[in-house]
């Protein structure tokens, strides 16, 4: 008898890999969904119903997914799973593979409390699958209704779920407490100070306005930049290289529909300097519709002496993996590990963003 893999882990392996592939949201969800679906039948039942052919009558199981579910209880590695890891990826270069692995935390995430597509504990066990000491959620804050931003009633609610899982996190990991806060047109940040103040990171990004003439948005940048609760500034151009990506399965879906949009023009040597000044990172946002900052302004925040995060912004647990987009883009630009915030314990990174100046 060859013993039986676990199919759920399987289903759920696959839609880690669809997701990190940026295929087509349909394709993660459907075997999400029945990942989820199976998941609540008893391992006799499940093998039941895959004996008898009767798996796809349970909703959110189709004939692809059923398929894989027999082949994993057979004992065999299901084909689709095969293909996946077979064509994943491509390799780094040297430089850009030793950032990737100083690298022990990432500081841009999004949960289903806003318009990720799972739920906070499923981040967090993919992260700590990846390796990660840390991830930090940085849900949207309330101005972003397209995204189900955060109200700070509902901020509070999230942070004692977070204290919550952390109890039953695998020891040496933790979920650090965030958001993605919008960065007003007035330069102010969209949340209440008190509870910026409680957070252990703070992200703040222009989300609206984006088309601002360059006197406006450079200043409304360097007073968000100039407050103390903001510690890193986000995708700071707003770009979008291409379409949409995959994987994006919350309710604020629609939100993320974008095409391709140009830079929001600014002083980028004024915010950098700005940014060196009040000492805060710069993200580099390793989604591949994003890719921001473009090179010629890593270079630009470099020389400004700059600090860096190096984030994925992920909406989804196989985004998790897209550091390594961002560690390429890095090491091209000759950032160094000692710049890059997420290169610290968990510890080192609270300390620094409750002592800056």
């Amino acid at each position: 008898m060859v013993d039986a893999r676990d199919p759920i882990a399987d289903l759920r392996r696959i839609a880690f890999l669809l997701e990190r592939a940026n295929e087509a949201t349909y394709r993660v969800r459907a075997f999400r969904s029945a990942a989820k679906a199976l998941a609540g039948l008893s391992a006799a039942e499940l093998t039941e119903r895959a004996g008898n052919s009767t798996l796809t009558e349970l909703a959110g199981v189709g004939d692809v997914t059923a398929r894989c579910v027999a082949e994993s209880l057979a004992g065999e590695e299901p084909v689709y799973l095969r293909r996946l890891v077979a064509t994943e990826g491509s390799d780094l270069d040297a430089e850009a593979t030793a950032l990737r692995a100083a690298l022990r935390g990432d500081c841009h995430t999004h949960s289903d409390w806003s318009d990720g597509g799972s739920p906070i504990e499923e981040m967090a066990l993919a992260a700590v699958e990846l390796g990660h000491e840390y991830l930090v959620l940085t849900d949207h804050s309330p101005r972003l209704t397209v995204a189900r931003g955060l109200t700070a009633e509902r901020l509070r609610r999230q942070l004692d779920h977070v204290a919550q899982v952390n109890a039953a996190l695998p020891e040496g990991f933790r979920i650090l407490t965030g958001i993605e806060v919008d960065i007003l047109a007035d330069g102010s940040l969209d949340q209440d100070d008190d509870l910026l103040g409680r957070l252990d990171v703070v992200v703040g990004s222009v989300h609206s306005g984006l088309k601002d003439e360059r006197s406006k948005m450079t200043r409304r940048m360097l007073k968000a930049v100039a407050n103390p609760h903001l510690d890193i500034l986000g995708h700071v151009t707003g770009r979008m290289v291409s379409s949409r990506p995959a994987g994006v399965t919350g309710p604020g879906d629609r939100g993320h529909r974008a095409r391709t949009r140009a830079e929001s023009d600014f002083d980028a040597d004024a915010v950098f300097a700005a940014c060196a000044e009040h000492d805060t990172a710069v993200e580099i946002n390793s989604r591949p519709e994003r890719q921001d900052p473009p090179k010629r302004l890593i270079r630009r925040a470099l020389e400004a002496g700059c600090r860096f995060a190096i984030n994925t912004d992920a909406h989804a647990p196989g985004q998790l993996d897209w550091q390594r987009f961002g560690c390429e883009r890095a090491a091209l630009c000759g950032v160094p590990a000692d710049r890059v915030i997420n290169t610290w314990s968990a510890e080192q990174l609270v300390a620094w963003t409750h002592h800056r100046p």
